[in-house]
């Protein structure tokens, strides 16, 4: 329910919703007045909206709310008497973030409350503990792909190598670090110029047009491709026909696109941050390199260019390593046991 941002109006309308909750739920309207558990946040009638909002809630065994911000508002819920189950919350990317910039004291309502905490790596594991969760209800499960959707690219037919097409599959935005990605792809043509490539970019963004212009600046007109957004179908397409992967990201926690791509077997060259350790094993089925420093990148691109003869036994190596951790439907069935751990707690 909107709050009206003037306070009058916040207020008048607050005092007809306190009579809804006095004759619905006596119980939830006086929680949400509860200056003592709740303290600031009373005055600003923001729990009483909510809880005349979520009133006609059910009970539930399981609630699973996907990122942060949201356990904590399931937790304020369940706090109101509004909804009960088990509190189970999932953290992503962005939320990791978040609590990073606040040493975790956003969460700390939620950890109080919360039931269970999927962490989607061994990082955001970490991360979690460092803002205070028990350590006893965290869970590591990772985000999933349907291995079906990916089709392995070495599949003992002849590939085509008299152009190496570079493919990188991301949000143009900053913390992928695209515009370090094209500057390695300039300073490798400067030391190998007759080499003959393609740097196929996938997704949109609001950096487009300055990362437009940067490939005009370096003279890259006729080598970067921004291709736009695309649907599943279209990506692995794409996977399927490129020969390397490049993630230059300067933020990740877990990149999926970067799973996906060692799911179709591509050698991949992804940056030393988050979990991308956690998805490539360095020297074995990509490489991993400092983010912000395309020099590095430019130097593995060019190793794996001139090394064609390791792809496939690379993407073999990554394919395994993607159906043995990141199969959705083991991952479904695993998550089925954790919530049937939790239910007989």
């Amino acid at each position: 329910m909107l709050v009206p941002r003037n306070i009058i109006l916040r207020y008048l309308k607050g005092f007809c919703l306190s009579f809804v909750l006095l004759f619905r739920n006596p119980n939830v309207l006086f929680k949400s007045l509860d200056f003592l558990k709740f303290g600031k946040k009373v005055f600003t009638l923001r729990l009483l909206y909510d809880a005349v909002s979520y009133l006609d809630l059910k009970n539930f065994d399981i609630i699973k709310c996907h990122f942060g911000p949201n356990g904590v508002f399931a937790a304020r819920l369940s706090e109101l008497g509004i909804i009960r189950g088990k509190l189970v919350t999932m953290f992503h990317g962005y939320d990791i973030r978040r609590g990073m910039e606040s040493s975790g004291k956003i969460y700390k309502e939620l950890f109080n409350k919360g039931d269970c905490f999927l962490a989607i790596s061994d990082f955001s594991y970490r991360s979690l503990i460092d803002f205070g969760a028990d350590a006893g209800k965290i869970k590591v499960h990772p985000v999933g792909i349907d291995l079906d959707n990916f089709s392995f690219r070495w599949n003992g037919s002849k590939v085509d190598t008299s152009k190496i097409i570079i493919l990188t599959v991301a949000r143009l935005v900053e913390e992928k670090g695209l515009k370090y990605g094209i500057e390695a792809l300039s300073i490798l043509l400067k030391s190998k110029p007759d080499l003959k490539l393609e740097y196929r970019i996938i997704g949109d963004g609001p950096l487009r047009g300055q990362l437009e212009e940067l490939v005009g600046e370096l003279g890259l007109c006729n080598i970067v491709s921004f291709l736009g957004s695309m649907n599943r179908k279209e990506v692995a397409e794409h996977l399927n026909n490129a020969h390397i992967f490049l993630l230059p990201s300067v933020a990740e926690i877990l990149p999926v696109s970067l799973i996906e791509a060692q799911a179709a077997g591509l050698p991949a060259v992804a940056t030393s941050i988050g979990s991308v350790g956690e998805i490539i094993s360095d020297g074995k089925t990509g490489f991993i390199v400092p983010a912000r420093e395309p020099y590095a990148v430019a130097e593995k691109l060019l190793y794996l260019i001139e090394h064609k003869e390791l792809w496939p036994e690379m993407g073999r190596l990554a394919r395994r390593h993607i159906e043995s951790k990141y199969d959705i439907n083991k991952l479904n069935d695993r998550l089925v046991n954790i919530y049937q751990e939790i239910l007989t707690k």
